[in-house]
Formats: structure tokens, sequence, C-alpha cells
């Protein structure tokens, strides 16, 4: 008997049941039996469904001799069900890697509850994928069990079965079952959740409900639609045949009457000329099923009146009244921002003509995404070799809590801002200061770049649109010129730079400042690290750090990660962080051994925080290299990415590491040692000495004492690879009781 039955009906979905059914036999829970039921589907879901039941024997088709609909459909693939636990999904929607693993971990930690309740996202067809906003009712704070009197919000997350697993015993049970018709979830979900003895959840994305842009039942205009008076008859019947269920009456009743004025007033599901009848029946549902102690807004109180008194004119009237209130309100906004614009750039017009302040730094990184990378490190010097000098960080509100005290915040767009750019001496940046300033004669720009480039940039990216950040190659020349120094780390770095970011500036091949900090903690601040990320004592920290795809919208699945921490065992932990560019995280944390730590501001505290890197072509491996910790390369991919993007140089020739062309021998080179065998450490010692000749934690003093204090001269001279002492890696060092802070409290767990 399998652990889970999951039922996917199918009917005119050939172009994306593959996907669907995928996701399912992916799952690292192998314990399932899929049930495919082809609704007589007239395209080829029939003969995709035998073809996956051919060749895994977890499938099993199921072939309907008429169209039956989505709830019968799925009836017929309950009656074959044998598993513990129901799990419905639709044909077109796909559950995430790992989502059985956390759905069944959920299970055994709740004591096997009849329903559990997991979270979803949409996807769309444009690549945007967005999670449930009401989130926060799933949270898994209280009691692990409950009933719906306990945590009655459940029933204002989306009402359909496929967010849902269900104990077949409890609906065999119920005697639970789908109707025909549109909206067949509303007379499943409703019983089920009300009468549950006991319900979970997960604060987890399992499914990906799919956005269609054509196709969807939700988008067709149908008299179906009406479907739904009789639905919610079900619901009322299941109610009324069971007194004890009598005080959740109300509750269905106010939501049954929002339900019904959404469908009155969306687009393009009611045929022309039908909404007057819509309307009377939903009156007359009203009338039947009105429960006293309904608790409704002030403005839902308005819309039910309406529905009660059967007036859709003036319910019509009234949305098209809050239709252009909320236009006339956009345009207002609109207007607001343009005079709010144009008074800005009086403003910065103003400053321009006032005098220089010679005291005066500006400081940004990650276009002001909070103070990091090598603007924070050297604008952290400039306070401690030139206290002279007033610096200022530009960043939103949402960062302004990772700036030190010290330090002016200033929100980007404001006056404030504008009056920085124009006035300020010094201006510092790794991305850009935006092609509206207007650079005076006096100030000095200095670009540090993010790191050493594997993958190609700026023109030399002139023959690969897909991958140029614009096509406005003569704009870009434009704001290079505005550049007096460029950082470079080291001598590729340099010849790279000059190449394709020909320019003027002066080129600091002096480190980069941000890999300081790897020369002076100590084995307390990186044990303090470590503790702030939860990775528990004696474990090997894995920190996973892909970068962007150009060739690709959307963030592709990189991993299994359930996979890779059951294959490499209990001592191993994986810090998975996503790249800038993508909005959602690599992983959702189904299990202890696996935290996100896409949103943590500082990369730096999680390189010391973890025992080996694992990526593929992100240039954080030439700065990860300068702690002497093994690196292991993932290129799975290497001919896509170098035909999109392009690189420099073969990094499978002279890598940093082990490399991994699949999962598979990713796997294998931890599981076996290789990851650090002899044979890594010589490659990581050649790569060490090729890239990371500079950064002996002295980069950031070089810089400020040649482009803010002038000096030429007596510089810090470098220190030599053997004799430098990076930080102590976590598997060797000896953590005291009390860190040390000084010049590590810029990475203090609550400001990194």
């Amino acid at each position: 008997m399998p652990r889970f039955s999951v039922i996917v009906p199918a009917y005119k979905v050939q172009a994306y049941l593959q996907e669907s059914l995928d996701s399912v036999l992916s799952q690292s829970c192998t314990d399932l039996e899929l049930i495919a039921v082809d609704d007589c589907s007239p395209d080829a879901s029939g003969s995709i469904i035998d073809e996956y039941a051919a060749r895994d024997p977890r499938v099993t088709a199921l072939h309907l001799p008429r169209n039956i609909g989505l709830g019968p459909a799925r009836n017929a693939g309950l009656a074959r069900a044998t598993g513990d636990y129901l799990i419905f999904l639709d044909s077109d929607d796909t559950l995430v890697p790992g989502a059985l693993q956390a759905i069944a971990d959920r299970l055994k930690e709740t004591g096997c509850p009849d329903v559990l309740v997991y979270d979803y996202a949409r996807t769309y067809w444009s690549g945007d994928v967005v999670r449930n906003q009401l989130a926060d009712r799933l949270t898994e704070d209280g009691p692990a069990a409950f009933k719906l009197t306990d945590r009655p919000g459940l029933l204002g997350v989306l009402m359909v079965v496929w967010n849902k697993a269900y104990s077949r015993e409890f609906v065999e049970r119920e005697g639970l079952t789908f109707p025909a018709g549109y909206y067949e979830d509303t007379p499943w979900t409703y019983p089920a959740l009300m009468t549950a003895e006991s319900i979970a959840v997960l604060d987890r994305v399992c499914v990906h409900y799919r956005q269609r842009r054509t196709g969807s039942i939700l988008s067709t205009t149908s008299r179906r639609h009406f479907d739904v008076f009789d639905q919610y008859d079900r619901v009322f019947a299941f109610i009324e045949a069971r007194p004890g269920l009598a005080d959740w009456r109300p509750v269905v009743f106010r939501r049954m009457t929002d339900h019904f004025t959404k469908l009155f007033t969306a687009r393009g599901r009611l045929p022309r000329g039908t909404r007057p009848e819509f309307f009377r029946r939903a009156r007359a549902h009203y009338r039947r099923y009105r429960a006293p102690g309904a608790d409704v807004t002030a403005t839902a109180r308005l819309r039910h009146g309406l529905v009660r008194l059967g007036s859709h004119r003036t319910y019509r009237l009234l949305a098209a009244a809050r239709t252009l209130k909320a236009r006339a309100l956009r345009q207002t906004r609109a207007g607001l921002r343009v005079l709010r614009t144009a008074l800005l750039r009086l403003h910065y017009r103003i400053q321009l003509r006032l005098p220089l302040r010679e005291d005066y730094a500006v400081f940004c990184a990650y276009g002001s995404r909070g103070y990091a990378c090598n603007p924070a490190a050297i604008e952290e010097k400039v306070r401690e070799l030139a206290p002279h000098i007033r610096t200022a960080w530009i960043t939103p509100a949402a960062y302004a809590h990772t700036v030190p005290s010290a330090t002016a915040r200033l929100r980007p767009g404001s006056a404030a801002h504008r009056t920085a750019l124009a006035r300020a001496k010094y201006l510092v940046d790794d991305v850009g200061c935006g092609e509206k300033l207007l650079k005076r004669p006096g100030q000095i720009l200095l670009q540090t770049q993010h790191g050493t480039p594997l993958k190609r940039v700026g023109l030399d990216l002139q023959d690969r649109p897909a991958a140029a950040p614009t096509p406005d190659f003569t704009g870009l020349l434009r704001n290079i010129d505005r550049w007096d120094y460029l950082l470079s780390a080291n001598r590729h770095a340099t010849l790279v730079w000059e190449k394709a970011l020909p320019s003027g500036y002066t080129t600091l091949e002096y480190g980069h400042p941000r890999n300081d900090i790897f020369q002076r903690a100590t084995a307390s601040d990186v044990g303090r690290l470590r503790e702030s990320l939860g990775i528990p004592p004696g474990c090997t920290a894995v920190l996973y750090a892909p970068t962007h795809r150009d060739y690709r919208r959307s963030q592709p699945r990189f991993l299994d990660f359930e996979r890779v921490l059951r294959d490499l065992g209990p001592r191993f932990v994986i810090l998975t962080r996503a790249h800038p560019a993508y909005d959602t995280p690599l992983s959702q944390g189904g299990s202890p051994r696996l935290i996100d730590v896409s949103e943590h501001p500082s990369v730096e505290s999680l390189c010391l925080a973890s025992d080996v890197l694992v990526t593929d072509y992100s240039s954080l491996m030439f700065d990860y290299a300068n702690l002497d910790r093994p690196i292991v390369i993932h290129a799975d991919d290497w001919e896509a990415y170098e035909a999109a993007r392009g690189t420099y140089f073969d990094l499978r020739t002279c890598p940093p590491g082990a490399v991994a062309r699949t999962e598979d021998e990713l796997i294998d080179i931890f599981t076996s040692g290789h990851w650090r065998g002899s044979r890594s450490a010589q490659l990581r010692a050649a790569f060490r000495a090729r890239f990371c000749p500079y950064d002996d934690g002295h980069a950031a003093e070089r810089v400020v004492r040649r482009v803010f204090l002038g000096q030429t001269e007596d510089l810090p001279p470098f220190v030599p690879l053997p004799e430098r002492h990076p930080a102590p890696a976590p598997t060797t060092a000896t953590l005291h009781p009390q860190p040390r802070y000084g010049e590590f409290e810029r990475l203090a767990p609550d400001r990194v």
C-alpha cells in the first residue's frame, strides 16, 4: 500500500500533461501511485498517459468511455486509489521538487491528521511566480493538529481540492465525492474541512498553480458558471444533514454571497445578457440560505444588501463607479509623480550650481540593496582612516537597518539623494550612478565592480544580444567615461576591463576590499555566524550559489536538494542562495538541513560560515578561493551557458576544485571525499595563485589611501599567498564563547 495516491484527471491538456506527470514521478519521495485519468480527451492526452504507464509501474492509466467532467473523473480515480493519503493535482499544474517528502514529514510530525493544508504559488505564462497572498494563515505555530473551529481563517484560503492531502480512510468514512459541473471543489472542500477531526498545515509551497493565457475553465465564457448555485445547494444540504455543523452556516453563507458577487463582476465568464438572470438566482439563494451572525465588513454589507434586494443594475453602477474612482486615483497619482519629478530635476539643477563638498562621500551597492560588497568595505575604511570625510549610503527603507549608525542614509529618488549626487566630491558604486548623473569637474567616481569576470561583459556582449543587459552600448560607453578609477582584483580582470570597458579611467589593481574580512575574521567570528544561521555544530555546511542564466527567463531547477541531502548523510547542511535576478528562493526549506539564505545581505558572512562552496559560473568562486577552502563546480549546462553568455576561459580546464557535470557526479564527489582531496587542493592552489594575488586583507586601505587621501606611495605592500592566514574553516576552528567585535562588527547577525 503506497503512502500517497496522486490523482490527475486529464482533458485537452496535451501541452502541459507531461510536465505535470514528471513533477509527480520525479519526487524524492517515491512511495506513491499515480492514477492518471483520461476523461475521453480528444487530443493526445490519453496516449501520453499510456506512454508513462508503460515505462513506470507506479502509473495507472484509466481511460473513460465518454467525457464526464473534472469532478466525476476524479471520482473514477478515487475508486482506484489504494494509498494512505489522497492528493489531487490538476493536469496543467505541477508539484514542486521535494513536495511529497515535505508533506510526508509534516504528516508524521502532526500525527497523521485527516486533512493537511499546504501552500501554492501561481505561475504565469510570462514566467512570473507569485506565492499565495494568504500564506500567513498556514503558519505552523500553535498546536500541530487542530479542528477548523480553532483556525476558521483556513476557509479564506483558496477553496480548491489540490492544496490539501486527505486521509483516504477519512474520505471513505465521510463519503466524500465530487459532483458534476463547474466549481466542483466547493461541495468537497467545505465538508472536508468542517467534518475533519484533525487538520494540520504545512507552510511551504507544494503546488505551482498554472495561470494559462487561454483555455482554463475560469477564463471561459459559458452558462456553466451558473453551476455554482447547484454546488452551494449541495454544501448547505450537507450542513442541514449534520446538525453539529449548524454553526458553520453563517460563514458559508457569507462566503457564498462573496463568491456570487465576484462571479457577477468578473469579465469574460457570464455570457452577454445573462447577468440579470444570474443576479436573480443569487438573490434567491441569498434569501433561501440567509443566516444571522454572518460577520461582514461595511463594504461587503452593501454588496450583500444589493444581492438581497436583487438590484443588479445598482450593483453594476456601483462597480462601475468604483472602477472610475480607481482610475481617477491612478491618474491623480501619476500627475503628482510627474510634478514631483519636475521639482526634483529643478532641485538637482540648482544643487549643481553650488560648490562641491570636499569632505563628503556617497556610496551605493547592488543597485541600492543595502550596505554590502566592495563599497561597504571601503566606506568602513574611510571612517577609520579619513574621519574628516562624511559618508552617506543610498538605500531604501527596507535596507536602512544594514547601514552603520555613523553613516547617513539617503532614500533613492529623494531631494537629499539628488543633493548628494550633485555636491559630494566622492561617488563610489559597483553598478552605476544612473544615466541622469551629471558628473561635475572635481568629482571623483570610483567604480568597484562585483567581482572577477568569468562571463563576458561590456562591449564583449555586442554579438550576444540575449545576454546584454542593454542594447545601448553608446550609453554604456558614456557611463564608463565618467569613471575616474576602476577597481580590479587581478591581472585577468584588468585585461578584461580595459578591453570590454574601454575609457580613460585609472585601474587600481589592489584586490577586492570586500574580501579583506576573510583575512581578519577569527574562529569565534566564524562560530558566531554559523550559530546565527542555524548550522548545527559539527555539520559540514555546503554553500550552494549558482549564477543567473541569460538564456532562461525563470529560475531553473538546479538540484534535487532532498535527494542530495539524503545521499550525503545527516552531517551535511546545504545553504541555498538564489541569484538576485530571481525573485524566488532555490529551496522551500522542507528539511532543517536545507537553509535558504537568498535574502541574507552579506555573502561574505555566508562564505565564512560554510565549509565548501558549490557553484557553477558565479564570480563568487574567485572570492571564496581566498579562504583556501574547497570549491566544487557543478557545470551541467556549460555548452548552453557558453553559447548564450560566453566566457573568457574554459573553467573546466583550470577549475578551483573538482568538477561535476551531473547531479550524480556531484554526489559522488562528496561521498567519495574527492571534494577535499589532494587533487582538489592542487587545483585550488593554482587557482588562488592566478586570481588571488592581491586579496591580502589590505585592499580597502590601499583604495582609501590612494583615492581619498591622495597617496601614491607607501601603500601597504602585498602579502604573499604563503604568508596569509585566512579565517579558519569551521571544521578546524577552535570556537571561543565570546566573539571579538571591532572590525568584524560590520558582519554582526543583526546587520548582515
